[in-house]
């Protein structure tokens, strides 16, 4: 007992590239610690099929926030997963932008195919928001 049959196993289905994602993307933003104070944004990036975490993997994120639009190079930078494939960054509150407060993730490195996301926030007065990736092998 304990063990799970292959036929019960979960299966991981790559991430699809959201509409207007890359809007506003820079290639290669730096590697920050936080870009600013009071909104998180945190995720797990796993492996498409089986959805073993993905350590080492660099996840870009930006957004228009108290400080400026999406432009803003304040607002852009990139951090590294964990053991565990969790990552998490701190930056200023994210603001409405076309309407809709949203931020920008992106995962755009050779080992796996290229994903854009673009999450919408159901309320312009959340301080975090979660995004998960499952990458596909390129």
């Amino acid at each position: 007992m304990g063990l799970v049959s292959p036929a019960f196993a979960k299966t991981y289905k790559p991430t699809r590239t959201m509409r207007g994602g890359s809007n506003n993307y820079r290639p290669n933003a730096p590697m920050v610690d936080k870009l600013g104070d009071g909104f998180w944004i945190s995720g797990k990036v796993r492996q498409a099929g089986n959805g073993a975490p993905l350590s080492g993997v660099r996840i870009q994120i930006w957004a228009a926030t108290t400080i400026g639009g999406e432009r803003e190079p304040r607002n852009h930078g990139s951090v590294l997963t964990a053991r565990d494939g969790s990552y998490r960054m701190e930056m200023m509150q994210i603001v409405p932008n076309f309407g809709q407060p949203h931020a920008h993730l992106a995962y755009d490195d050779a080992a796996f195919e290229t994903v854009f996301l673009r999450p919408v926030m159901k309320s312009a007065r959340d301080t975090s928001l979660k995004v998960d990736f499952v990458l596909k092998h390129a």
